[in-house]
């Protein structure tokens, strides 16, 4: 499981999930998760894509097995983000990658895809707003107050009722993930959340010329018509798709559909066949 060592900012982590043909050169799908998360979020993806695509998993800097050794409050920056991304890539050898992120983690697909065009092949959104709105975070009880007072886990569990998991999500799966969201550094998480709330994706958006694929729940709290509109508007080569959901966490509730919708999107534009006879 690599780590990428550099000096003078934080060691970053990431796993390879390759069980593509060794005599192919198979393209790279990086999966980047969203806030608080780590790489593990994406386990229910790897078995759709790893058979045709390697791919590659992140740790955003602060969390999962990630370093923190960092400045939490001058290290969440638009450039750190992006640095970090390609010296993930520069370590697994690849010059280019299909980047699917979700949440936050399509955030900086987006600023990723505007700034550093040539290593972007596609660009796939899943529920990634183009910014976040801070007052819809605290209509539903999960603004700062609420994390500090809550902590890691406690958060995790208010947010997961409130708009990440319809009712009849599987206990087990809330309750996993709140206990690997828990385990997350709780002042890491305040200053990436201060960060975020800051960040409109907006002036970026035009700059973003590589295929790009959009998928929203149909109704969401963060995703909202409005910034769907922003999007559409904006990126010039968009396909937006929308899954039955009131809720956010659609690469949790619905991995099946959105993993084989990307697959699909990223081997068509590699024309290759993404499918076994």
């Amino acid at each position: 499981m690599p780590y990428v060592e550099r000096r003078g900012a934080p060691a970053l982590y990431y796993e390879l999930d390759d069980y593509t043909d060794p005599w192919r050169d198979a393209p790279f799908i990086i999966l980047q998760h969203g806030f608080a998360r780590s790489s593990k979020f994406w386990f229910q993806w790897v078995p759709y894509l790893s058979r045709f695509y390697k791919v590659i998993r992140t740790d955003l800097r602060g969390l999962g097995r990630s370093s923190k050794d960092f400045d939490l409050k001058s290290g969440f920056t638009v450039a750190s983000w992006i640095a970090d991304v390609e010296a993930i890539l520069d370590h697994a050898g690849a010059d280019s990658v299909h980047y699917c992120g979700e949440s936050t983690g399509g955030i900086i697909g987006m600023l990723l895809a505007a700034e550093r065009p040539q290593r972007v092949r596609t660009l796939s959104l899943i529920s990634a707003p183009v910014r976040l709105d801070e007052t819809a975070a605290q209509r539903v009880g999960v603004g700062e107050a609420a994390l500090r007072k809550l902590g890691a886990a406690g958060y995790a569990r208010a947010k997961n009722t409130a708009d990440r998991f319809p009712p009849d999500t599987d206990p087990g799966l809330l309750d996993w993930f709140a206990a690997e969201q828990g385990r997350s550094d709780l002042e890491v998480m305040v200053q990436m959340q201060r960060f975020t709330y800051s960040l409109d994706t907006t002036p970026y958006l035009a700059r973003i010329a590589t295929p790009t694929l959009a998928i929203y729940p149909s109704h969401d709290t963060h995703s909202t018509p409005e910034q769907e509109a922003v999007l559409k508007k904006n990126v010039r080569d968009l396909r937006l798709i929308h899954l039955p959901s009131h809720f956010h966490n659609l690469h949790c509730t619905q991995p099946a559909a959105c993993a084989t919708q990307v697959l699909h999107f990223v081997a068509q534009h590699d024309g290759i066949a993404c499918r076994e006879h």
